[in-house]
């Protein structure tokens, strides 16, 4: 038996067909007759082209569409347009009938179909559309969260202010108690200073002579005085200046301390910036900035780029097809 049917052409996940007769004991892809046309649903341009005439002339002979060639023929009014011949119209009436059919087919459908590259273009703006829905509800709940931190420490500060304020009258408080009792303590001092002064009055007089012999001894005693801080002072001294050269080498030796740890730090924020872009991910960019990234990487550097929870169709079609590339 004779058939028209569909035979795969392309490659993996980019195929296309070719519309054929062939013996139907044939494999799918073994040998064919003729081709009448070419069928492309999968890629942007949907196409569909075929020889009219040729098909016409399979059909009238014998030949069995199968079942998706025959919807093809059907959508495309080649099946009516055999019926109309066979009934025996004219061409004008063929016209005529066909124009009416494809007329209350449109209106029917209603909606325009859109081809594959317009519906691509609508899916990728609405996963636009979401993903900056979601950075706007992420940015929303940062900014309450900073507003709960401020209102947190303003009113620490607050009671921080108010503890300061009652700590700061207590103290006053016993300053002045205290300022008090010295003042009340100095006169009872002053008084009892007083008393003792007028008691030594009295026999100071009768012991004058015994005073100058103290006064007398009293030089030699100033002298050995002065002598022994002489002699402390000069022991000291030394000590001193061995504090002084140790409190220089600590003042020169804490910077050079510091840089050594500076250096470090600095390495490390350093390593750590090469981590985050490296460690970039398409789920941090929109969609149409993954796609641009995935078109102007080579696949190896593109490695965990796209992760397993990206649910956009659009980028991993980019990611799928620089893969087949």
């Amino acid at each position: 038996m004779i058939k028209l049917r569909l035979q795969r052409k392309g490659r993996k996940k980019r195929p296309f067909y070719h519309i054929v007769v062939a013996d139907s004991r044939s494999p799918r892809d073994g040998r064919i007759i003729e081709r009448l046309g070419r069928f492309d649903n999968v890629s942007e341009k949907q196409e569909l082209t075929y020889d009219e005439e040729r098909i016409i002339h399979w059909l009238k002979i014998g030949a069995q569409p199968s079942d998706t060639v025959r919807s093809i023929l059907k959508k495309e009014g080649i099946l009516l347009k055999m019926h109309l011949e066979r009934w025996g119209k004219s061409e004008e009436e063929i016209q005529a009938a066909l124009e009416e059919w494809r007329a209350a087919r449109e209106s029917k459908t209603g909606d325009v179909v859109l081809n594959k590259k317009e519906q691509q273009k609508a899916q990728l703006k609405a996963e636009e559309q979401e993903f900056k829905k979601q950075l706007e509800e992420k940015a929303a709940a940062a900014a309450k969260a900073l507003e709960k931190k401020k209102e947190a420490e303003a009113k620490a500060e607050s009671e921080e202010e108010s503890a300061e304020e009652t700590t700061e009258a207590k103290s006053e408080e016993t300053t002045d108690d205290t300022e008090a009792v010295k003042e009340e303590e100095t006169a009872e001092v002053e008084k009892e200073a007083e008393a003792k002064a007028e008691v030594e009055e009295e026999p100071a007089k009768e012991k004058a002579p015994e005073t100058a012999e103290a006064e007398v001894e009293e030089p030699e005693e100033a002298k050995a005085k002065e002598e022994k801080t002489a002699e402390t002072e000069e022991a000291d001294q030394p000590k001193a200046k061995a504090e002084v050269v140790e409190e220089d080498a600590a003042e020169t030796e804490e910077p050079v301390a510091e840089e050594k740890t500076e250096a470090p730090k600095a390495e490390k924020k350093n390593e750590k910036d090469a981590e985050a872009t490296s460690e970039q991910v398409s789920t941090d960019m929109n969609a149409t900035e993954a796609i641009d990234h995935i078109k102007n990487s080579s696949v190896d550097e593109l490695d965990g780029f796209v992760p397993k929870d990206e649910e956009r169709v659009t980028v991993q079609r980019a990611w799928e097809s620089k893969q087949a590339e």
